[in-house]
């Protein structure tokens, strides 16, 4: 085996671990194989006979490609208030499978993502890097530009923002309980039910992308949510239950068989905390439901 096949080789061994490194810095499935890619040529082009660890090589490799485009991101998204949800990983109901789970790790739900999409470039790879992926802060602080005590103090105000974020109950069944009653109010129209399963300060978050602005919206309050929630009585009745990024969720379907929504719930302390609502029609494309649609 010549040495570019032996790299390749030990590139392809180490994909799914770079994925799940941009999968949290970006948000975005498409950037992270972006940015896996550019890791690859970078590599290819690079003399490693000095590299003694390719993996973290890579790691930082990938971080600073995913920090070029985050920067670039927030340039061109520094105009707009509305809710923008990141890209979701779609399940069956009965569980992720391994390659989801090398990309999710442990749990990177829609609610952290959204936390994590709220923070500068440097504070989340900074973040994610040293708290997810345990990279020193001497090995950052090249990435970002910043000495290593300063290098730490971005990851530190970024925890301070990610210790916010709600983390979903553990047990899967006693989430899908709660989600199940939240729906049977939807069905029924019973508003004193709806606030029975919410949070006092759920939020719920709209995606209609370009194609759908309407639909856009960010509501917070249980019982806003709950009047905005008797509006999915349609959409109940032609739900396909499934998990997005491990957590309870449905896709409704249009009258035509495509898929009109999809709503992720997340459950903490028995209660819905947040209701996740991507409606975008270019991005639901994007989307493979043949994972929930058989």
């Amino acid at each position: 085996m010549d040495d570019q096949n032996w790299l390749a080789e030990r590139f392809e061994a180490n994909r799914s671990h770079l994925r799940g490194v941009a999968y949290r810095m970006l948000g975005s499935l498409t950037e992270a194989d972006d940015a896996v890619q550019e890791a690859w040529i970078r590599l290819s082009r690079t003399e490693t006979s000095h590299v003694e660890n390719l993996r973290a090589w890579l790691t930082t490799v990938v971080g600073r490609v995913c920090l070029n485009m985050l920067r670039s991101r927030e340039t061109r998204r520094e105009a707009s208030l509305e809710p923008h949800l990141p890209d979701l990983i779609l399940s069956p109901e009965a569980g992720i499978d391994p390659e989801q789970e090398a990309l999710l790790g442990d749990s990177v739900g829609l609610a952290l993502l959204l936390v994590l999409d709220s923070l500068t470039p440097a504070e989340r790879v900074a973040f994610v890097l040293h708290d997810v992926f345990a990279v020193p802060f001497d090995e950052i602080a090249p990435i970002v530009g910043r000495t290593p005590t300063a290098a730490r103090q971005l990851a530190s105000r970024a925890r301070r923002r990610v210790q916010g974020a709600p983390v979903p109950d553990v047990d899967l069944a006693g989430q899908w309980a709660v989600v199940d009653a939240f729906l049977a109010a939807s069905r029924a129209g019973d508003f004193e039910r709806l606030l029975a399963v919410l949070d006092a300060e759920v939020v719920l978050r709209a995606d209609g992308g370009l194609a759908r602005p309407g639909l856009t919206s960010l509501i917070r309050g249980a019982r806003a949510v709950a009047e905005r929630s008797m509006t999915f009585r349609r959409g109940v009745e032609t739900s396909t239950r499934m998990l997005v990024n491990g957590i309870p969720a449905g896709v409704a379907w249009a009258p035509d068989g495509r898929p009109f929504a999809v709503v992720a719930v997340t459950v903490k302390g028995g209660r819905i905390v947040a209701i996740d609502v991507l409606a975008d029609p270019d991005r639901l494309g994007q989307l493979d439901f043949t994972v929930v649609a058989g």
